[in-house]
């Protein structure tokens, strides 16, 4: 991927929970599955500028799996892939292992 995102932004792709059935047995077309709200940090800029003018680092780092809201961030298509350009207070939480 040839982008760098700036001050506080971070670019995420979705990780897939391709389920094709429910846990009864029902066949779930494309059209009407959800767009995951989890995904991978893979790549971070260089942190939110303060009114001062002091640049404070962002807590996610490039491999971190996150959670985000269903409406966040912009869809930016590259090399065949979906990711998302996001600001760092956009991401709900960070999976821990």
């Amino acid at each position: 991927m040839n982008i760098r995102p700036l001050y506080d932004r971070i670019v995420v792709k979705r990780l897939d929970d391709s389920t094709d059935k429910t846990a009864s047995g029902i066949y779930i077309p494309d059209s009407a599955k959800e767009k995951p709200q989890k995904g991978e940090v893979v790549a971070a800029g260089k942190g939110k500028r303060l009114e001062d003018g002091k640049v404070a680092e962002l807590d996610v780092k490039v491999g971190d799996i996150v959670l985000f809201g269903k409406y966040s961030g912009s869809e930016v298509a590259s090399l065949g892939d979906d990711f998302l350009i996001m600001r760092e207070d956009e991401v709900l939480g960070v999976f821990t292992k």
